[in-house]
């Protein structure tokens, strides 16, 4: 049903690469340009600027590529619309997480969904809270996860799960175990992750929150990845506030540390975003209806108590 070239065209355009957009779509790299050729002679224009060894799109390019984005859309609907009417879901559903959900939450999400849903091909995406959106807005993918707030009118918000963030430290901190004073915080090296974070915006607006000022604080490091706070506190370069779902394995090992802050309240909803308009339907309906309830039970299973009423 869908163009194929536009297809090649949105692989070469996602990775600005000609040769991994063949790995991803089973082609020869020649292929890959023999069809992007055919597209621009089609379009009269050219979609890439190749000059200097690096590939970026032309004016052209940007222009085609949010309708390639939405044409893709469209087909996925139509495929999904067509096989739920026969029966249970089936086909292709892509989905993004932001950083923590995507490491510590999504592959429980996705085996669960699989034993329920065997003919859905479940894709996802990984990235910061602001590329995931972003993707969102594009069409590429269907539905998000995401661990901060959501500050775009033009989609449709709902949490799904509580969470806390915790304060971190080596095992050999003097902080461990301990509560310490907000104003503690400024002497003392803080890693922080990069901006468009969901984590660092709500980490951000509880110590503004808690009245403490960006620039009394230490931020000695910022970090893209959750990962790379942990390993960042193991090392010993400062600490730093992650989700208590990221650093379970580290406490039971022993290698980092728990403090409480005074007055700090660090709890946070991660939420399913969606495009403004009528619930997701087809296959993307049914991993939110799975994800409503999944994250209930995960929620009691880790804390003992039901997460909150949506």
């Amino acid at each position: 049903m869908e163009n194929f070239r536009l297809k090649v065209f949105r692989a070469v355009a996602h990775h600005r690469n000609f040769s991994r957009a063949a790995d991803e779509l089973l082609l020869t790299q020649p292929a890959v340009t023999q069809q992007v050729k055919a597209l621009e002679e089609e379009y009269g224009a050219p979609l890439f600027d190749r000059t200097g060894g690096r590939v970026s799109l032309t004016a052209a390019g940007e222009i085609l590529l949010p309708f390639a984005e939405q044409l893709k859309s469209l087909s996925d609907r139509a495929y999904e619309a067509v096989r739920s009417a026969g029966g249970s879901p089936s086909g292709p559903l892509t989905v993004g997480a932001s950083q923590t959900i995507g490491q510590y939450l999504l592959p429980k999400f996705i085996a669960g969904f699989a034993m329920r849903h065997p003919r859905v091909a479940v894709k996802a995406v990984g990235g910061n809270t602001d590329a995931i959106l972003e993707a969102l807005t594009r069409r590429g993918i269907q539905l998000a996860m995401i661990e901060g707030p959501a500050l775009r009118k033009d989609l449709r918000v709902e949490p799904f799960m509580e969470d806390h963030l915790a304060l971190v430290v080596p095992a050999s901190h003097d902080w461990a175990g301990q509560q310490i004073a907000l104003g503690d915080l400024a002497s003392t090296p803080l890693l922080m992750r990069e901006f468009g974070s969901g984590t660092r915006r709500v980490v951000e607006r509880a110590l503004r929150q808690a009245g403490m000022r960006k620039k009394d604080l230490r931020i000695a490091m910022e970090l893209d990845s959750t990962e790379g706070l942990l390993s960042g506190v193991e090392a010993g370069l400062g600490v730093a506030f992650v989700s208590r779902w990221a650093v379970r394995n580290q406490l039971v090992l022993g290698t980092l540390r728990l403090a409480r802050v005074e007055g700090l309240k660090l709890t946070r909803m991660f939420s399913l975003a969606y495009p403004a308009g009528p619930e997701p339907s087809g296959n993307a309906g049914a991993f939110r209806r799975f994800l409503m309830e999944h994250a209930r039970e995960e929620t009691l299973r880790e804390t003992g108590r039901p997460g909150k009423k949506r």
